[in-house]
């Protein structure tokens, strides 16, 4: 089962990190917890990927459970690192509209520019502070609520559409036009002629 990443209408953000370190996985759930985030800490990237149901099994988690709004992943980890995570996240067609940001201790110029160019939202230099989560989650909140809004109008717009559509086809339709009852001008000239005879 693919993971749910709307929004709750409670507008509570779940965050998925993911860092083999775990002082540093600790220490990015405290912080989230801190913005009133819902978290889920995983130390590997193959355990993320089976969080979101994207391993190739089914998973055993409910649905509710499953509602990810972000991932928070580090950069450098044993057997499958960031950077491969996200391009496994983005080249899913059930998870490439999820946010992925990389975290990481190392700034390498070209380590960013790989991450961005694939797809990353962000890319936030160890270690995090309270403050990137923040502006995180407020950037996160006001993109959600964007797209709600834009699909409320395209919605909008296509029931407008419709019924157009069935006032045109109604209008073009034949309708039965009750005729109006004959009337003859004959008894009407024969009473004008009586009332005003011809004088010899």
């Amino acid at each position: 089962m693919a993971a749910d990443y709307s929004l709750s209408g409670a507008q509570e953000l779940h965050v998925l990190a993911v860092d083999d370190s775990h002082v540093d996985r600790k220490v990015i759930e405290r912080l989230l917890k801190i913005s009133c985030c819902k978290v889920t800490a995983v130390e590997s990237g193959r355990m993320a990927l089976q969080y979101l149901g994207l391993d190739g099994e089914k998973s055993s988690l409910g649905i509710d459970e499953l509602k990810v709004n972000l991932i928070m992943t580090d950069y450098s980890m044993p057997g499958m690192t960031g950077y491969e995570l996200l391009k496994k996240i983005k080249g899913s067609s059930t998870s490439s509209k999820i946010p992925v940001v990389i975290m990481s201790s190392e700034n390498i110029l070209t380590r960013i520019d790989r991450c961005l160019e694939e797809g990353a939202k962000e890319f936030l230099q160890k270690p995090v502070k309270l403050s990137d989560v923040k502006r995180l989650k407020d950037f996160i909140l006001r993109e959600e609520n964007d797209n709600k809004e834009t699909e409320e109008m395209k919605q909008g717009s296509c029931h407008r559409k419709r019924k157009l559509q069935d006032c045109s086809l109604s209008l073009t339709q034949p309708h039965d036009i009750p005729s109006s009852p004959k009337c003859s001008s004959t008894p009407l000239l024969k009473h004008s002629l009586l009332k005003h005879p011809k004088i010899a």
